[in-house]
């Protein structure tokens, strides 16, 4: 079977409508152009990412459905509660992003990983501009885990997790969606459901209410307290 899968323009930073995305496989919208802030910026503020693998031309995305997050209702399992209240890991934001996107590529096998050298150097270059931002978590001093994603007004936008000991992405989800909803966030992108984001409580949400909330979530602004770096409590 033969398809037809548009060619980003170099100089244009204009995508397809995310309708025109492929059934199969799932979302894939678009090939090439580059991963520059104005572009990637643009791709998420139309529900649009990149992900491909080394040797591959850049892959764009919008997949149907859409995994995400409501922060207002997440809960976090009993068991995790007891374990943070025994183990006391610290949990902060933009602390330490550059060091959460470089973990999260390096703690999956090379052959695996979606987080080539040019996309850890992007989302940095995001992350310079205020646009990426990320959570981490700490025994003592020890860096353990954390997540990242690309801040779209009042939604976040997630891209990788990584636990280096037991629950720290757990906890670091846990404690970011209740500093979210203080801050007024809307909704958490996780882009594909799988079954460790099921297990957390992620949904399910068609591509166009996808949109809709993000389209809503672009106009918001969340006050600057929210990304200042900082240490998170429950």
């Amino acid at each position: 079977m033969t398809f037809y899968l548009h060619q980003l323009d170099a100089d244009d930073l204009t995508f397809p409508d995310p309708s025109l995305a492929l059934e199969e496989p799932n979302g894939l919208l678009a090939f090439g152009g580059d991963l520059s802030v104005n572009r990637l910026v643009n791709a998420y503020q139309n529900g649009i990412f990149p992900w491909f693998s080394a040797g591959e031309p850049i892959l764009w995305w919008s997949p149907a459905p859409r995994a995400v997050f409501d922060p207002k209702t997440f809960k976090p399992a009993k068991s995790l509660v007891k374990f943070q209240r025994k183990h006391r890991y610290k949990v902060s934001i933009n602390q330490a992003t550059e060091r959460i996107i470089r973990l999260c590529a390096s703690s999956r096998p090379e052959s695996e990983t979606w987080i080539t050298q040019e996309m850890q150097d992007a989302y940095v270059a995001l992350a310079n501009q205020g646009r990426c931002h990320s959570v981490e978590v700490w025994q003592e001093d020890e860096l353990i885990g954390g997540l990242y994603g690309v801040e779209v007004g009042s939604v976040f936008c997630g891209e990788s997790m990584v636990s280096l000991k037991t629950n720290a992405s757990k906890i670091a989800l846990w404690f970011f969606c209740l500093h979210f909803i203080r801050h007024h966030g809307t909704l958490i992108d996780c882009q594909i459901m799988n079954p460790h984001l099921a297990s957390l409580g992620a949904m399910e949400i068609e591509r166009t209410e996808f949109r809709k909330e993000l389209a809503k979530g672009k106009k918001q602004t969340l006050s600057r307290e929210c990304y200042q770096p900082q240490f998170l409590k429950i």
